[in-house]
């Protein structure tokens, strides 16, 4: 009688104990202080996580260097890997089959196209921030040029492949609106991306090169020749953002893009030149 009563109680303890071990409890507790404004709850027991966003080259300095640390003081749990290029060039990889969760592009078209694919929702996107785009020469270096009427007296303009970069695709359409986008590709030299547009022109390697309002704040070594003329582009140069439709990890996805469009988020933008999306 004894010993079976023992083994009850025995028993019972080990229940007891499994029971309130975190792999059978909720595993979620109150947000700590200063974090609640960004999501209420911290997960205890979340396995960690890693997500891969696939940005626009113009975006690498605000992901890396304030985005993606100030998301992961938030959630601990997720680690946030990014690769950037060019709008077309992240389009086409997804396409392809890179395993990316989120993808944040620097102009509509990308977007719409993964959209047509199935390769994104449509009711998933957001319109989230807004850019310029410029004229820009090397900080130091005289041109004759004084905007975008007139760029045509350079000898080497830089601009983004029109084929696969938003802000190459910006300017054919602003030199078109103009009349001299024949003119101005006999003189291009096309860059993969916007950032190597940008660095051309501050090595001096072209005398003037259209990029992004952003991209020419970043840097020490350019200075804004101008802005796009009014009327010179049909839409605003809006950067869309969603979570890719096979992505592995979809909570972590929207919880990543929910701080993009917090108050936190837009503020980080906004130090790096974006406006949010009207």
């Amino acid at each position: 009688m004894r010993k079976w009563t023992f083994r009850c109680i025995l028993i019972g303890l080990v229940v007891s104990i499994l029971a309130g071990t975190p792999l059978f409890a909720g595993g979620k507790k109150e947000a700590p202080a200063g974090q609640a404004g960004v999501e209420g709850t911290v997960r205890d027991t979340e396995a960690p996580v890693t997500i891969l966003v696939a940005a626009a080259a113009s975006l690498r300095n605000a992901f890396d260097q304030e985005i993606i640390p100030r998301f992961r003081a938030a959630y601990p749990w997720i680690s946030v890997e990014g690769t950037y290029d060019s709008s077309g060039k992240l389009q086409t990889q997804i396409e392809q089959g890179l395993e990316a969760d989120v993808f944040m592009a620097a102009a509509m078209t990308q977007m719409d196209n993964l959209v047509k694919g199935g390769l994104v929702q449509g009711d998933m996107v957001r319109s989230l921030l807004e850019n310029k785009v410029v004229l820009i020469k090397p900080v130091g270096v005289a041109t004759v040029v004084t905007g975008f009427q007139d760029i045509s007296a350079a000898p080497v303009i830089a601009l983004g492949d029109p084929a696969s970069v938003p802000a190459g695709q910006y300017a054919q359409e602003i030199f078109t609106s103009l009349g001299t986008w024949d003119v101005v590709k006999a003189k291009a030299s096309l860059g993969t991306n916007v950032t190597e547009v940008l660095n051309w022109v501050a090595e001096a390697s072209a005398e003037v090169g259209v990029v992004y309002a952003t991209d020419a704040a970043s840097s020490g070594k350019v200075e804004v020749l101008a802005e796009a003329p009014a009327g010179s582009l049909a839409r605003p140069v809006i950067y869309p953002v969603a979570p890719l439709a096979a992505s592995l990890h979809p909570e972590e996805a929207r919880l990543f893009i929910d701080f993009l469009a917090s108050s936190q988020g837009l503020a980080v933008f906004a130090a790096y030149g974006f406006a949010a999306a009207p």
